[in-house]
Formats: structure tokens, sequence, C-alpha cells
């Protein structure tokens, strides 16, 4: 039998899957392969390099589809209560089915519920090119699609983390997680870019008809992935079906967790008072400024938010001080980016407005990367897709919130000013957070795979 030495030498060099074509434990070979701590160590799986970059051109299609779609619907409409809405009919499924989602990713193949989530985003792609080519578009057509779409994300998301865990393992979960919100943030990076230049070049319908190319190649990867999201897992098919009572399970052992309550209580306020709402509003935003009156420019916009963020990820995965997740940094980082948010909602000109925006994407892939890391160490295993499912109807379902604080408000008292007091409330509330967190959270969290 080979040495673990001779073993871990042999694992960096090829495929997690050993020589009868069974996958390794991922916890343990990850230890034997790397240093502790090493730098980009997720990206030593050659499947995880995989779902890296289909997720990244996901992301990158459903960016497409956001600045094409907004675009258009602005145009048509200018309408700050239907830009609302398309922020509040984004989230509100991860709001209401978040915990159910999760607990189907629990019990199902993680692979089927993403190619199907993949397939609606085709659909609605398909359905926005047929609208705007035929010059059809209604209200109702506009509404029915972004449901449509908020359903596709909130099916995604527990589903994606299960699979990520279950490919690289809880050694080198941190660096997983944290890289697959970079490349998802690359994807929000290039998907602005791309979509202004399909704007320009051959117009929305066509554009949003190329869009749906970029979703197929994570529909083809996950059809010969052997990752389930169950593979090193208790969880999966035998469990107890979802309910009332399944539900409150979770949400006691979730209450006994300090760090988890803290993440989910942060992710909560961030996501309702603000989210990502100003996105939504961004054409508006873009119109206040002259040189910003075009496709490019208020593409540009979109994307520097992405462009910190992508920054973020590489920076923070490169220096050991900052790859450690404390609930405490994960506060002060949200306070931070509620500055930042801030200081955009004023900015007196457009080169600041940029500078604001990329500041906030750094600070919001810091914060969100750390929070996530330990609500997923934290998870019990076989419950880990309702604990996720759980953080991301706050960290995701509570942004219908910020449709109504900074969309809908907006349209009484200016999209400025509803974005300005929002960010200052969540400042407040940032700060009393940190007063409330143990300062002994540990750096590391503890639990099992």
């Amino acid at each position: 039998m080979p040495s673990p030495q001779g073993e871990g030498r042999r694992d960096s060099c090829r495929s997690p899957f050993g020589n009868n074509g069974r996958v390794k434990d991922p916890a343990a070979s990850a230890v034997l392969r790397r240093p502790e701590g090493a730098s980009f160590a997720a990206l030593r799986h050659a499947e995880f390099r995989a779902y890296f970059v289909t997720g990244m051109l996901t992301m990158m299609a459903d960016n497409i589809e956001h600045v094409i779609s907004y675009w258009v619907i602005f145009e048509a409409f200018r309408s700050p209560a239907l830009a609302g809405f398309a922020v509040i009919s984004h989230w509100l499924p991860h709001l209401v089915f978040g915990m159910a989602i999760g607990a189907l990713a629990d019990r199902h193949d993680c692979r089927r519920i993403l190619q199907v989530s993949q397939l609606v985003f085709i659909g609605v792609s398909v359905a926005w090119a047929v609208l705007f080519l035929t010059g059809t578009l209604q209200t109702w057509h506009a509404m029915i699609l972004l449901v449509a779409h908020g359903c596709a994300g909130a099916l995604r998301g527990p589903a994606s983390q299960l699979i990520i865990h279950d490919i690289v393992g809880r050694g080198d979960l941190q660096s997983a997680v944290r890289l697959n919100s970079t490349g998802r943030q690359l994807g929000s990076l290039f998907g602005p870019a791309v979509g202004g230049v399909l704007l320009v070049i051959v117009g929305p319908a066509v554009g949003l008809a190329i869009n749906c190319l970029a979703y197929l190649p994570m529909v083809v990867w996950l059809q010969r992935t052997p990752f389930s999201g169950h593979l090193h897992a208790t969880a999966g098919p035998g469990q107890a079906r979802f309910g009332l009572g399944d539900a409150m399970r979770t949400l006691r052992e979730v209450a006994g967790n300090r760090a988890v309550v803290l993440m989910v209580a942060l992710s909560g306020i961030t996501s309702l008072l603000v989210g990502n709402a100003f996105q939504a509003q961004m054409p508006e935003f873009a119109s206040d400024f002259t040189v910003a009156r075009g496709e490019i420019t208020y593409s540009a916009l979109l994307a520097a938010s992405a462009a910190g963020a992508a920054l973020g990820g590489v920076l923070i995965e490169s220096s050991p001080f900052l790859r450690q997740p404390r609930a405490q940094s994960a506060i002060v980082l949200a306070a931070l980016w509620s500055l930042a948010i801030g200081v955009f909602a004023v900015a007196p000109g457009y080169p600041v407005a940029l500078g604001a925006l990329f500041v906030a994407g750094f600070l919001s892939l810091a914060f969100g990367s750390i929070a996530q890391t330990l609500v997923q160490l934290e998870a019990p295993p076989d419950r880990r897709g309702r604990v996720v499912g759980l953080f991301g109807m706050s960290s995701q379902g509570l942004r219908v919130g910020s449709g109504v604080t900074v969309g809908i408000l907006g349209s009484f008292i200016g999209i400025h000013a509803s974005l300005g007091l929002s960010a200052a409330v969540l400042l407040v509330l940032c700060l009393g957070l940190l007063a409330l967190a143990d300062r002994g959270t540990p750096a590391v969290p503890r639990g099992s795979a």
C-alpha cells in the first residue's frame, strides 16, 4: 500500500478519482495535497475548475440578460416602480422557498436541479428576445419573465453550494466559497460589458438570443460530472420530507450556533435595506450623469462593482491574514460597504460614482464570502442544504425589502435619497450588531465535514 506522502504527490497532479473510478474522500485528500492555508487551493481540484468556468459563464449570461432587459424596460416604461418590482420578483422566491429548495437539494441529485435551473434561464432569455423582436412587450410580460428568472435563481442556490462542498471537501471549502463568489463576480464584470456591446452592435433581441449559448456549458458539465452533492455526506434520499416540523428543527439547531446566527442576521439586514436594488435602478442613476447617458457608460457603472469584487476575491485568496473567516470581520466589512453605497448615492460626479461602486464591490465580496463560509462549515452535514437555504432566505430572499426601500420609496423621494437613507440605517444596524458579536468567535469554525 503506498504511503500517505506518496498518495498526496500523485493526487496533486491528477483528478480526485481513484484507479477504480470511485471518488476519493475530498476532505482527506485535500489535507494530503496541500499545505495548510495554501492560496487558491480549490483550483487544484479539476472538477472545481470546470465548475468555476461554467459558473462564471452562467453568471455572465445572467448579467447580460439583466443589462439588456433592464435597459429596454427603462426605455419602454420609465417606471421606478417596475424597476423595484424587478428586484422584488428576483429575490422573493429565495425568501418564500429558500428552506424548501434547500431540503430539495438535501434529498435529490443536485446536478439535475441545476440543469432545470439552467433551462429556465434559457427559456426566459428566448422569451425576452421574441418580445423585443416583435415589439410586443407589455408590462405584464415583463413581470412574468422577471418572476420566472427569480425562480430559476432560487432553485440554483443550495444545490450549487452542496456540489462545491462535495467536490473540494471541508479542507478547501473556504477557498472554494471565495473563488466561487469571485467567479460569479467575474461573470458580473464581463456580463455588463458584453451586454452593452451586444446592445450597440446587434440590438436587444439578437443579443439575448446569442446570450442563451453561455448557459449551455454548465448543462453539459453537469451531465458528465460524478458529483451529485451527496457523494461525501449523509444527506440525500431517505431523509424525512420537508415540512413545518422539519423547518422548526433546523431553526432550533441553527439558533444554538452563534456564528451562524450572526451571519444570518448580518446578511438579512444588508439584503433587506440595500441588497443590489441599486443595480435595477442603474439606468436612472446613469441618466443623472451627462457623461453616462448611453449604453456603454451605463454598463460601466454596473461593471464597476463587479470589478472591485473580482479584485477583492484575488487579494483575499492571496493573503493568509484576510482568508481567516471571523464574524466580527464580516460585520466591520459590511459597515464599510454601507458607507461606500452611501457615497455612491450622493456622488457629485461620474468618476466618484464609479470609484464608490468599485470599493463597494470589493467589500461586498469580502463580507459575503466570510458569511457564506462560516454558515456552510458550521451546518450539520445531514441538513446542510436546509441551512444553506435558510442563509439564502436571509442573504438573497430579504432583498425583496430593498426593492421597497430603494425602488418603491425612490418613486416618491428620489432614488438617490432612498438609497442614501437605506445605507445610513444599515450602517447604524451594523454597528449595533458589532456590539453584540462574540469577540471570542473562533477564526476557523469548528464542526464536522
